[in-house]
């Protein structure tokens, strides 16, 4: 296997994992606590990242990490979220899969990673085959859910942007700077779960089982491949990957759900995962990644209790 093909391997983790979210949230955890379990997800495993890491941000990082953490995690969980409760899952799920093309505009803008052809083709068929897969007959649209989800996409794919365009101060890996990241967006989405749901639940073994598999396995870990990608991939390239998400999800649902899932789920599936890996066949022409302080000053991604088939893209 190829370096590559390796890495492109690992960073598929990542949406695979969140792709597993629906079942864990409905199946484990309280129900009707989307922010609490955001909450549980990003800040204890950013601080346990930043307790194996040993690092903090210095200088300019404070405000990068703090920008990072919110686009990522502190803004993207509480959209996504009203995006979930205000429409149908199908339709969250499709409003969510043009984040590839907000990556590629971004990119273009920021990173002078110029969209190709190839690119956007893939990009729209990636959304095309996700909204076979979840989107249903008669779905409702609400125009505050849309703008929620909407905005949602775009601030995960902001920050997939600034994550390639600022890349790593010199001597941190991808492991501190997820840290850093998960735990200011923890830090944002705190005060908003303690206004909005109150105090937490009571919690049960189960509900602890849960919460550890999505902040270690689901969050920790996924985020760190998930960065660890897009350094190494490109932004463009490594979104392209989004879909295996909501496949994920289907799958999942299926098996063990007993949730439908017809023929044209599946030409769904194979469009979708066949766009996923036309995105990785292209050569990757983008700058290089800044690994220290003074490169990067130069070259200055569903916890939804409706979603059936579409899990938590990030």
């Amino acid at each position: 296997m190829s370096r590559k093909a390796a890495t492109v391997a690992l960073t598929a983790l990542a949406p695979i994992s969140w792709g597993s979210t629906y079942f864990v949230t409905t199946e484990f955890l309280p129900a009707d606590r989307p922010l609490f379990t955001g909450l549980m997800r990003a800040l204890p495993a950013g601080l346990l990242l930043l307790a194996l890491t040993r690092k903090l941000p210095r200088g300019a990082w404070w405000w990068k990490s703090a920008v990072l953490g919110a686009l990522n995690i502190g803004a993207f969980f509480p959209l996504l979220f009203l995006a979930a409760y205000r429409l149908p899952g199908g339709v969250a799920a499709v409003v969510g899969s043009v984040g590839p093309l907000f990556v590629v505009g971004l990119a273009a803008l920021l990173l002078a990673e110029k969209p190709t052809t190839r690119t956007l083709l893939t990009a729209v068929a990636a959304a095309f085959g996700v909204s076979l897969v979840v989107l249903k007959a008669g779905a409702a649209f609400d125009l505050i859910g849309v703008g929620a989800g909407l905005l949602s996409s775009l601030s995960m794919s902001a920050g997939v942007v600034l994550t390639k365009r600022w890349g790593r101060p010199e001597g941190v890996g991808s492991l501190a700077l997820t840290g850093w990241q998960l735990t200011a967006g923890g830090l944002v989405i705190l005060p908003v779960a303690f206004l909005v749901e109150g105090a937490p639940p009571a919690l049960t073994g189960t509900h602890l089982a849960g919460y550890a598999y999505l902040a270690i396995g689901n969050t920790a870990v996924s985020y760190f491949l998930w960065f660890r990608g897009i350094e190494r991939l490109g932004a463009s390239s490594a979104t392209l990957l989004g879909p295996l998400s909501p496949i994920t999800a289907a799958v999942i649902g299926w098996a063990a759900l007993g949730q439908a899932l017809g023929p044209v789920q599946v030409v769904g599936m194979v469009i979708a995962f066949g766009a996923t890996l036309v995105g990785q066949m292209a050569p990757v022409k983008s700058t290089p990644v800044p690994v220290s302080f003074s490169s990067a000053e130069k070259n200055g991604q569903e916890v939804s209790m409706d979603l059936e088939v579409s899990g938590v893209r990030r």
